[in-house]
């Protein structure tokens, strides 16, 4: 798993100025197998993260997201 929260500028002229920002994993929530979450992204309680996937964005609340980019699949039914 790679959690990254810096990131630089776009401006060629600034590239070597960082802009950090910070990661939330909320309660419950499972990364699967080399996963890579960006800078300023929140993943929700309880949400499950599928191998090998990239979050760029927000993951909501009992989700499962896959893929690169990460897509919301499916939500989590609770029995």
């Amino acid at each position: 798993m790679t959690l990254i929260t810096a990131n630089h500028q776009e401006n060629p002229t600034k590239r070597d100025n960082l802009v950090t920002s910070s990661i939330h994993l909320e309660k419950g929530v499972w990364l699967g197998a080399n996963v890579t979450v960006l800078p300023g992204v929140t993943v929700g309680e309880n949400s499950i993260v599928g191998a090998s996937s990239v979050i760029t964005k927000d993951v909501p609340k009992n989700s499962v997201v896959v893929g690169s980019p990460a897509k919301k699949i499916r939500d989590i039914k609770f029995d």
